[in-house]
């Protein structure tokens, strides 16, 4: 098996990353209404790409994943972090998470926040991040409550 390399997302790649948010967010088994109504939140713009940290993770020129790293206000929000299915539980997310929070660190900023899905938390935890408080959120009449974390990046190996 070849190495994975995580390279900067070019802006033409907009559509194969929004595919690959769309069937992550569909691995948790939310119903299609659900997705659809999250289309917006889960669109990867050419923008984005352009103006902010977005970085794949590719194998044999294969997409494998994705994240995006913005600024916001005075910090850091990890807003992308995306695998394939068919690679989650690989490493592909570790090895993303990792050069994102090397990225931070670069940038010197102090943590990083992420609102996670639920069904995402206990990885964000397992690399070191910590629970700051959560974000209530209602889809079709149903309270979600999503974890809000926080991580120094210079804390993360």
């Amino acid at each position: 098996m070849s190495i994975i390399m995580i390279r900067e997302a070019q802006p033409e790649e907009a559509a194969k990353l929004t595919q690959i948010a769309h069937d992550a967010k569909r691995f948790w088994g939310y119903p299609e209404s659900w997705i659809q109504y999250w289309q917006a939140d889960l669109t990867i713009s050419a923008e984005l790409i352009t103006k902010t940290d977005v970085y794949v993770a590719e194998r044999d020129e294969q997409l494998l994943g994705f994240y995006a790293l913005s600024p916001v206000a005075d910090q850091l929000e990890l807003e992308h972090l995306w695998v394939r299915p068919q690679h989650i539980g690989t490493g592909v997310g570790k090895e993303l998470f990792v050069h994102a929070m090397q990225r931070a660190a670069q940038q010197r900023f102090s943590h990083v926040e992420i609102t996670a899905d639920p069904n995402a938390a206990g990885f964000y935890e397992k690399m070191g991040a910590i629970k700051a408080g959560e974000v209530i959120s209602e889809v079709e009449g149903q309270t979600r409550i999503l974890p809000r974390l926080k991580i120094d990046p210079k804390k993360t190996s």
